[in-house]
């Protein structure tokens, strides 16, 4: 199974570091570092998350990593990460 990111969870990622790295770029840094890590090892275990219902006809689960909720979709041997955000955040 391979992990793709999609260009939405890109954005977050990126959205993430430049709202934290004001305050602490190295935490920032770190934060990017332990997201992306998590994709990775879902790969072992890839049902781990929740599934979401209202996304009927495909399988997409969440995953809280932290403060940080991970969205993902499970197709053929893709694992597309789809969308991250932090649970405090008003989504």
């Amino acid at each position: 199974m391979e992990v793709k990111w999609t260009n939405k969870a890109l954005s977050d990622l990126s959205r993430l570091f430049e709202f934290l790295a004001p305050v602490n770029r190295q935490a920032a840094a770190k934060t990017v570092q332990s997201l992306t890590a998590a994709a990775v090892r879902i790969i072992d275990q890839p049902r781990i998350g929740e599934r979401l219902d209202e996304f009927e006809g495909r399988e997409v689960r969440r995953l809280l990593i932290g403060h940080y909720e991970m969205r993902y979709e499970l197709n053929n041997d893709v694992l597309y990460v789809l969308r991250i955000w932090h649970t405090r955040e008003r989504r």
